[in-house]
């Protein structure tokens, strides 16, 4: 599927390496007290587990090929577990169209946890209708986290 130029396609094994990479230089941006470069083997195991529970990732292209960014949701729950655009691809409005994507896998309700320290994935969730539900820790980093959700109307 097209959006914008911007193609959406499920990720392939070929598509893994790119990924971790724009995986690594988006977090390190993010959250640069992080060593997220020793992350990477975690990061293939993390999202293999996913994909046996029924979670998805979706790629956003560009008509070259390059990966953008990627979203990756379980659709019957609607949890939302990943979410990275590449740093060099930013304010480009790509978080709202893998957003949107991941809308469209669970359009009824979202939810995800994001570090209270990310200030500009807070503001971007706000700013997308989610809303603060719960405090919690990251268990991997002890860095504190929100609970956040977005329903698709209230009455959900």
């Amino acid at each position: 599927m097209t959006r914008g130029g911007v193609e959406i396609a499920p990720l392939t094994a070929a598509l893994m390496p790119e990924l971790t990479d724009l995986w690594v230089g988006a977090w390190t941006q993010a959250m640069p007290q992080i060593d997220f470069e020793a992350r990477r083997p975690w990061l293939k195991a993390h999202l293999e587990g996913l994909r046996q529970q029924g979670f998805v990732t979706r790629c956003a292209l560009e008509a070259t090929g390059a990966l953008l960014g990627f979203v990756t949701l379980q659709p019957r729950s609607g949890e939302l577990d990943q979410i990275a655009v590449a740093p060099w691809a930013g304010r480009r409005g790509l978080g709202r169209l893998l957003l949107n994507e991941a809308r469209a896998l669970a359009p009824g309700l979202i939810t995800l946890t994001v570090n209270q320290d990310n200030g500009q994935a807070l503001g971007f969730y706000e700013r997308e209708g989610f809303v603060k539900m719960g405090e919690g820790v990251n268990a991997m980093s002890g860095l504190r986290t929100w609970r956040m959700a977005w329903r698709a109307s209230p009455d959900i």
